[in-house]
């Protein structure tokens, strides 16, 4: 039986892969930040050594930005903005010290960061498309700045900026093909059960947490039905541990093609799932959890020779008239479940004999 007093504990780390990518975002960008002004604050103290008086105050002020940015960075609420923000300047100013008068021929080799900057913070969409117009005016700008000789020595130096460019490019964007893949597979694991390919129990909570936020804004109604299998250890006892494998996705199967496209199923455990039924009444939802129930028990599994019989007792909780909390809707759902279990299982329970009392 599904224990509620796991709920909150579960959802609040049911924010699964996006949340912990979004965590991990804001700290490469607060380091991303601390680096830079860092940097920046090496090359104030050089060029005011050097004379450069505005140039030094200026590369001062920005220094003084980054910091202010990393101190910032984590309590933003949207992260995209500040990602652009940094990045745009600070490509503008890369091809700006090309052609500075009088600034070393070295400073081209800045203009290699802009697309690991790129795919680093913006992924390879987004990476390639801001890092290519600003790569190949980098090129543009130093061969202006610096004629080329035509001569094989001043050729060989051309070649060695291109094609430095031009492979880093390329592996940068290869890198994050492959990594960008890597982690949607990481998703696609941290979302969906691997036996049976519904919801995972930390994507049901995120789901069912972030539809009761969404009710809770629009005064929407929302169902919260928890299954269990009736029998089921009699079934691996009986058949052996595949069977009751099948048993469960034969059960999914029925089950998912019987839903709306806004309904969500999810594995919390064992032989025990969970039903979230969006925009619906207990009213509305019965007779559809009914059917399913009907359904199950009518549709048994063929496993080899053996013909087993399957049924499902439920329990269904609504929103907010059974709780308002994602606990308060756990507790009402598990105990009508628990007692269909203890009224001889197979059937639904959606109310209760008396007021419950939370």
């Amino acid at each position: 039986m599904f224990n509620p007093s796991h709920a909150k504990p579960l959802v609040n780390t049911g924010a699964g892969v996006a949340d912990l990518q979004d965590v991990g975002q804001r700290s490469l960008m607060r380091m991303v930040f601390i680096t830079t002004g860092l940097t920046l604050g090496v090359f104030c103290v050089l060029q005011f050594m050097a004379g450069n008086l505005l140039l030094s105050a200026l590369e001062l002020l920005v220094t003084g930005l980054l910091f202010w940015g990393a101190w910032r960075i984590t309590g933003v609420r949207r992260l995209m903005p500040w990602i652009y923000a940094y990045l745009l300047p600070t490509f503008c100013f890369l091809l700006y010290i090309i052609v500075i008068p009088g600034a070393s021929k070295t400073a081209f080799v800045w203009v290699y960061i802009i697309p690991v900057l790129s795919y680093l913070l913006l992924g390879r969409k987004r990476g390639s498309l801001l890092a290519l117009p600003f790569v190949v005016g980098a090129c543009l700008l130093y061969v202006y700045t610096y004629p080329v000789s035509l001569t094989p020595e001043g050729l060989i130096d051309l070649g060695n900026a291109i094609f430095c460019g031009l492979l880093l490019i390329v592996f940068v964007h290869l890198y994050e093909t492959r990594r960008a893949a890597a982690h949607q597979q990481l998703q696609r694991m941290a979302r969906t059960d691997a036996l049976t390919g519904v919801a995972s129990r930390g994507s049901f909570q995120q789901s069912l947490e972030q539809s009761l936020r969404e009710s809770e804004r629009n005064q929407s109604k929302l169902v919260l039905v928890l299954l269990d299998v009736d029998h089921f250890k009699a079934v691996n006892d009986q058949y052996g541990h595949d069977a009751g494998d099948q048993a469960l996705r034969h059960i999914c199967n029925s089950l998912s093609k019987r839903l709306r496209a806004t309904d969500t199923l999810g594995r919390l455990g064992g032989e025990e799932f969970g039903l979230l039924l969006r925009n619906t009444d207990r009213t509305g939802a019965e007779p559809l959890v009914e059917a399913l129930r009907l359904q199950i028990n009518s549709t048994p599994l063929a496993y080899g020779e053996h013909s087993i019989p399957l049924s499902v007792t439920l329990g269904l909780a609504e929103w907010p008239l059974d709780g308002r909390s994602l606990e308060q809707l756990y507790r009402t759902a598990d105990r009508r479940l628990y007692r269909g279990k203890e009224q001889g299982r197979d059937q639904l329970v959606s109310r209760d004999p008396s007021p419950a009392i939370e």
